[in-house]
């Protein structure tokens, strides 16, 4: 297995005039690998999952790990609130070389903690690449417990989880209970930094779609036990951390991209563009990063 730490970008799915735009897909990807990023997550909630197509879903994950090639890991969204469907989407992926797969909890149907269980050990069984957990109870309404995370981590092929709880303890408590070398990951750019000094190893992130150089870079000083670098670095990511969730996301981001030349800012209904005060929040923070003049 590859390793799955450090800087994992969740890609956007770009957009133009009303299909995904696959030369700016391509762009965004190798400008990913020549700052360091550390892995991939295409069709993630960030790619707009929810609004692409079956065929679409295949087509930018294809497009991810044709482009990446080898050079770093591809992480595919194959989340789904339907365990069928979920089941489908990650032998497909698999099918395509991807190198592990991120499916979140059944969102919507508000599952039960055994109904988490069968769910996660029906995906397992029926593919034969790493699976991360993805806990994102904001979403999802359900929130997976440290003693569910415990039990799925028994499974030979469940690997880690992205947890976008936002809550710290969540990392001591399951680094006690779940198998040795379970992968923890932060889903919240905001908490990275002390996400990682808890004991986790990376961060599947929404920033570095715009400033992938300098979340790498933070990442690689926490690994390296250099949390003064890396405060000091979040520091300066803090105010893009912010204005990225200002509004429904990824407007905000693929607003931010649009303003430096990499996608359009289209998103898809019932997602519309971020708000004027949003648009503000993201220019302020790009101009502090000198990202734009």
């Amino acid at each position: 297995m590859k390793e799955l730490k450090g800087s994992i970008t969740a890609l956007v799915t770009p957009f133009r005039d009303g299909k995904v735009d696959e030369a700016a897909y391509r762009a965004l990807v190798e400008r990913q690998i020549e700052a360091g990023t550390h892995g991939l997550v295409p069709v993630g909630t960030t790619g707009e999952s929810a609004t692409l197509t079956d065929d679409e879903h295949e087509q930018v994950i294809r497009l991810c790990i044709e482009t990446a090639a080898g050079r770093v890991p591809v992480i595919a969204g194959a989340g789904a609130n339907d365990t069928a469907y979920a089941i489908s989407i990650a032998r497909r992926a698999q099918s395509f070389g991807a190198d592990a797969l991120l499916a979140v909890t059944g969102y919507y149907n508000r599952p039960n903690q055994t109904g988490v269980i069968a769910h996660y050990t029906a995906l397992h069984d029926a593919t034969d690449v790493p699976i991360i957990i993805y806990n994102i109870p904001a979403r999802t309404a359900v929130n997976i417990t440290v003693e569910t995370m415990a039990a799925l981590s028994k499974l030979p092929r469940i690997v880690g989880v992205k947890d976008a709880t936002g809550d710290l303890a969540r990392v001591a408590l399951q680094r006690r209970h779940c198998e040795d070398g379970f992968v923890q990951l932060s889903g919240e750019d905001m908490t990275a930094v002390g996400y990682n000094a808890m004991g986790g190893v990376g961060c599947i992130s929404v920033t570095s779609n715009v400033a992938p150089s300098l979340c790498a870079a933070m990442q690689e000083a926490t690994l390296k036990g250099d949390y003064k670098t890396a405060l000091e670095m979040q520091d300066r990511l803090a105010p893009l951390h912010h204005a990225l969730f200002s509004d429904a996301s990824p407007g905000p981001t693929k607003y931010a991209l649009s303003l430096l030349g990499l996608c359009a800012g289209d998103v898809r209904l019932p997602m519309v563009p971020p708000s004027e005060a949003a648009q503000a929040n993201v220019r302020a923070a790009l101009k502090g990063l000198d990202l734009i003049g």
